[in-house]
């Protein structure tokens, strides 16, 4: 009798997953945020990919302060473009420290999500 091999997934690619298939029905641009343990950078993705913007923490600065530059960064690269609303998308990451900074500071200079 052959075993069955069933693949695991990974507690991430989970979260992942399940925080991807909530925003992807909607018609917004998404806002990716990504970090690793010396930066984090925020993607503006449309569908179509007739508009987007990126940018990363090339400022001197570190943690919550650098992601707050980040987000306003990403924000004002986005009003230029004329996107006011977005979609955020935090993929693996949990919603606290320099995600939620970076989320706190983006709506400040104007994004809504």
């Amino acid at each position: 009798m052959a075993v069955l091999k069933t693949k695991r997934i990974s507690s991430i690619e989970q979260r992942t997953r399940r925080v991807r298939a909530k925003i992807a029905s909607s018609n917004r641009p998404r806002l990716s945020v990504s970090r690793s343990n010396k930066y984090i950078s925020a993607q503006l993705i449309d569908g179509g990919m007739t508009k987007c913007a990126s940018t990363s923490k090339t400022f001197n600065l570190s943690g919550v302060t650098g992601a707050q530059a980040v987000g306003k960064d990403i924000a004002q690269k986005a009003i230029a473009l004329g996107i006011t609303d977005v979609v955020f998308d935090r993929g693996q990451l949990s919603y606290e420290g320099n995600t939620k900074a970076l989320a706190d500071s983006a709506r400040e200079a104007g994004l809504n999500f």
